[in-house]
C-alpha cells in the first residue's frame, strides 16, 4: 500500500504495473507480482499471489444515489495460492474479488458501510451497508451460484458488534434470530477495522469476513496526519489518500503448504432466505 506518482504507473489490456510490484491477467488467471516494503516497519515482500476464478460476478451495485460510485463482484468464487520468498510462506484456499470505482472521493459520498462475506461450499453471500452523505441509509444481500449468478435476498436483522480497538462503530446482519461473535480482529485502523466473525444460524456455525469503513473519522485531522506512516508516498504527483479508482480487492482464505504460522480467513456459507428488491445489474 504505496502511493506512487503517474511515472510509476503502466498498464495496458492485460496488465497493470504500479511500481516495482505488477498485476497480469494470464492464462485465466489474474496474477499478483509483488515485490515491496512494509510500512511502518521496513521489511520486504516479495513473491506472487495468483487467483484462479471458478466464476465470474454478473452483479453491479450503484452503492450512492447519483450514480458516482460502483461496487462490483468480479470472482465471487475462486482459488488463491499464495507463494512468498519474503516472508517464506506458501498456502492456498477459497477466495474472493471485488472492485470499488468512482468518480470522486469516497468521503464525499459516504459517512461509513459495513461489509461481509461467507463463502459455502458451492456458493458465496455478501451482506453490504452503507450511510450515504447525509445520513441517507441502504443495504443489499446477494447469493452468488456456482456460475457467478447474483441472487438479490431481503437484508436480515441488523446486529451491533464490539467496537473496535480505535472505538470505530461495526455492525452486521444475521438472519433468523442467530449469534454472531468477533472470532478476531485482522485489521485495526483508526477508520477501518477488518474482522473474522463467527455466526451460528438454524443450527450450522458459520464464519464471515467482515470490514468496517468510518470515512466520518477519516476525515479528522489527525487520522490525515497518521496515514503517510501506513502508506508511504513515493515521487512526485501522488494521487489522494482516497483513490478516485479502487484497485479489486483480493480476499482469501486457505491451507498453510509449510511449517510458518499463516493468518488466514476460513469462509462458510450463509443462508438469506427473502426475496430483495434492491436492482442487481446483468454483466456479461
Amino acid at each position: 500500500m504505496t502511493e506512487r506518482g503517474p511515472q510509476a504507473l503502466a498498464r495496458d489490456s492485460s496488465s497493470l504495473s504500479i511500481g516495482p510490484s505488477v498485476l497480469e491477467w494470464r492464462n485465466d488467471a489474474l496474477t499478483v507480482h509483488l515485490d515491496e516494503v512494509t510500512a511502518p516497519w521496513p521489511t520486504r515482500i516479495r513473491g506472487h499471489v495468483r487467483l484462479h476464478p471458478a466464476a465470474f460476478g454478473d452483479a453491479v451495485l450503484g452503492l450512492d444515489a447519483a450514480g458516482r460510485h460502483v461496487w462490483r463482484a468480479f470472482a465471487p468464487l475462486a482459488t488463491v495460492e499464495v507463494v512468498l520468498d519474503a516472508p517464506r510462506l506458501r498456502w492456498r484456499g477459497k477466495g474472493y474479488l471485488d472492485g470499488n470505482s468512482g468518480a470522486e472521493p469516497l468521503d464525499a459520498a459516504f459517512e461509513r458501510w459495513d461489509w461481509s462475506r461467507a463463502t459455502g461450499r458451492r456458493h458465496a453471500c455478501v451482506l453490504y451497508d452503507v450511510v450515504r452523505r447525509g445520513g441517507e441509509p441502504a443495504a443489499w444481500a446477494l447469493r452468488f451460484d456456482a456460475h457467478g449468478r447474483a441472487e438479490a435476498r431481503e437484508p436480515p436483522p441488523r446486529v451491533t458488534l464490539p467496537r473496535s480497538a480505535w472505538g470505530i462503530r461495526r455492525g452486521t446482519r444475521v438472519a433468523g434470530g442467530g449469534e454472531v461473535r468477533v472470532v478476531a480482529t485482522l485489521e485495526d485502523g483508526p477508520f477501518y477495522a477488518r474482522t473474522r466473525l463467527s455466526t451460528r444460524v438454524g443450527g450450522e456455525a458459520m464464519d464471515a469476513i467482515h470490514e468496517t469503513v468510518s470515512l466520518e473519522r477519516f476525515r479528522r485531522g489527525w487520522v490525515r496526519c497518521l496515514l503517510p506512516f501506513r502508506m508511504p508516498r513515493r515521487g512526485r504527483g501522488s494521487a489522494g489518500v482516497v483513490a478516485r479508482v479502487a484497485p479489486p480487492a483480493v480476499e482469501a482464505q486457505g491451507d498453510e503448504l509449510d511449517d510458518r504460522p499463516a493468518e488466514h480467513e476460513r469462509e462458510h456459507d450463509e443462508e438469506l432466505d427473502q426475496a430483495h428488491p434492491a436492482r442487481v445489474h446483468g454483466r456479461r
